[in-house]
């Protein structure tokens, strides 16, 4: 397959096959942050911990004073660096540690974003997750070869519009499958 390599798979959701084998992902909506030939990197945005922003903020002793988002949850955003915080954005705004992942979304490491958001709420539009998903040279391209994920375009709509357990369902239908097709699916596979 020597076309796959090509491929960018930046500003796409990833869906979980049923195949999907690794509990980590299991289930999971990934959110593709940057995908080049040094590998790809990513958050999952439909696994919330035990935490809200409420008490995270409280845990890096933030300020939270903006209404709306202390009942939020934090999430689960992948097994790498699972003790530090990031925030998937919209708009992109200038903060000082931020991946540009298009002109609309931004991934944010730096403690700036989550002082704001606590002051003026804003950024509104916010994923925050502990952790992030990555993926080494060539390593996402041989598991969807594999058929462990499928791909459709992103929208922000679903990341930031819909609470979280309507964005996996909703990923899929914008690929035209239910869950009820893709176990099906896989089992043909």
């Amino acid at each position: 397959m020597q076309g796959m390599q090509s491929v960018n798979l930046t500003d796409q959701f990833l869906i979980a096959m049923p195949a999907m084998a690794d509990p980590y992902f299991s289930g999971t909506l990934v959110y593709i942050c940057e995908h080049n030939d040094q590998g790809a990197l990513g958050v999952i945005v439909n696994r919330p911990i035990d935490m809200t922003l409420a008490a995270l903020f409280e845990k890096i002793e933030l300020p939270l004073d903006a209404a709306g988002f202390d009942r939020m949850p934090v999430y689960f955003g992948g097994p790498v660096q699972t003790d530090r915080g990031f925030v998937l954005h919209s708009p992109v705004g200038g903060w000082q540690s931020t991946l540009a992942v298009n002109q609309h979304v931004g991934l944010t490491s730096s403690r700036d974003i989550l002082q704001s958001v606590g002051k003026e709420g804003e950024p509104h539009e916010v994923i925050v997750t502990l952790g992030y998903s990555g993926w080494s040279a060539g390593q996402l391209e041989d598991e969807i070869a594999q058929n462990a994920w499928l791909t459709v375009s992103a929208d922000t709509h679903i990341l930031f519009g819909l609470p979280f357990e309507e964005r996996l369902p909703a990923a899929m239908s914008a690929l035209g499958i239910s869950f009820a097709n893709l176990a099906e699916e896989a089992g043909h596979a």
